[in-house]
């Protein structure tokens, strides 16, 4: 039975989710703004868009680090108001050259909240005993979706002010979730076990990481790609380009919605392997896609079969580190990032050579490798007593 410090913990976790969706989404629904803002081509696109997975990666890595001998909960009480603060600066940059160093600071502390909001679901999870993840990672699209739906609304205004406005609840959302996190000692399990040979291994990790990884390839084509499709290609009107991101997190959303209830029920594996079919199908939308409303429904079926992926992959790295040290969740968010930056480049870079329709096809064909990793996410049976 969850006490009521339990519960606190989780309405925190909570919080941080919906702050880092909504940070997150309010720069990724700019980017074809920005691109005709500073009158950007596709290819110096693509390598600024490098830039925020790349050096979140090191800020996962180093998240990884200092949570192991501090917690998550300083971490994430530092990092978060940092990557609100980089988007208002990110649109109030007066050119290019000032952009880059924003977004590596975006970069740097996006990769450390996302460590540690992971840490934080995975120690509510152990606490509570039942599978919770999917609920944080709803709540994500939640916020994600609304940022979305802000700049459609707000698609008139200046850019700077619809970048800013969300951050400011962004910023009270984050520093009062601060104080309700799980601390150091809340985060490691009851009975504590050490690692296996004083270190984790990378082996059992493999599978998740490399799920994660294709995911995130196919969310990176999404997230950075979809606005310029939209318009560029499907020559959508400024207020209807964001309903695509819009219809992505809404659809990722409904399926988190009920994501903890399908994983209980049917197991893990099972719902990796239906959400690695229907990206699948997604994706293939996106390439055939003949008009704008049948592109916004094949964007929408990528979120709905990539959904399940990622709050999976977090839930079987915490099994397979029973002394809740965080250096598995750390690693596998890691090939968050892989995945993004081999995503922006392989995506930006065939449509560059090609056009975005072509590119699209390379997330389809990783989306269809999830479900060959599928099985890895089911939780090993306990050997039966000799």
């Amino acid at each position: 039975m969850p006490s009521p410090r339990d519960r606190q913990a989780r309405v925190a976790t909570y919080v941080v989710y919906a702050v880092q969706g909504l940070s997150f989404a309010s720069l990724l629904v700019q980017v074809a703004n920005l691109q005709a803002r500073h009158g950007i081509d596709d290819g110096t696109l693509t390598l600024l868009l490098l830039i925020v997975p790349l050096f979140a990666g090191v800020g996962s890595v180093a998240a990884g680090t200092y949570a192991a001998r501090h917690g998550s909960r300083p971490l994430l009480r530092l990092a978060q108001p940092v990557v609100a603060v980089a988007v208002v600066l990110a649109g109030l940059a007066p050119g290019v050259p000032l952009l880059i160093p924003v977004l590596l600071v975006f970069g740097l502390a996006v990769g450390a909240v996302d460590a540690g909001m992971n840490m934080q679901g995975v120690a509510v999870e152990r606490r509570y005993g039942v599978q919770v993840l999917n609920g944080f990672h709803c709540v994500w699209s939640v916020f994600s979706m609304a940022a979305a739906l802000w700049a459609s609304a707000a698609a008139g205004l200046p850019l700077p002010v619809v970048m800013a406005a969300p951050m400011v609840l962004a910023v009270a959302g984050s520093l009062y979730a601060g104080r309700g996190l799980c601390g150091k000692d809340e985060e490691k399990p009851e009975s504590e076990v050490s690692p296996i040979g004083g270190s984790f291994p990378w082996r059992p990790l493999v599978p998740l990481c490399l799920a994660m990884a294709f995911l995130y390839v196919g969310d990176a084509a999404v997230s950075n790609f979809n606005t310029v499709l939209m318009k560029n290609v499907l020559h959508a009107d400024p207020s209807v380009v964001p309903l695509a991101y819009a219809a992505y997190q809404a659809a990722t959303l409904a399926v988190r919605l009920g994501g903890d209830v399908a994983a209980r029920r049917y197991g893990p594996a099972a719902i990796v392997r239906i959400g690695g079919v229907i990206a699948t199908l997604g994706f293939l939308g996106v390439v055939m896609a003949p008009n704008q409303p049948l592109g916004i429904v094949a964007f929408g079926l990528t979120g709905m079969g990539l959904a399940v992926v990622a709050p999976q992959s977090f839930s079987a790295a915490g099994r397979l580190d029973p002394a809740g040290t965080g250096v598995a969740i750390a690693r596998v968010n890691l090939f968050n990032y892989v995945g993004f930056i081999v995503g922006a480049a392989l995506v930006g870079g065939i449509a560059e050579a090609a056009d975005y329709r072509v590119a699209f096809a390379a997330p389809l064909v990783l989306a269809a490798a999830i479900i060959v990793l599928a099985p890895a996410f089911q939780p090993k049976a306990p050997a039966p007593a000799s």
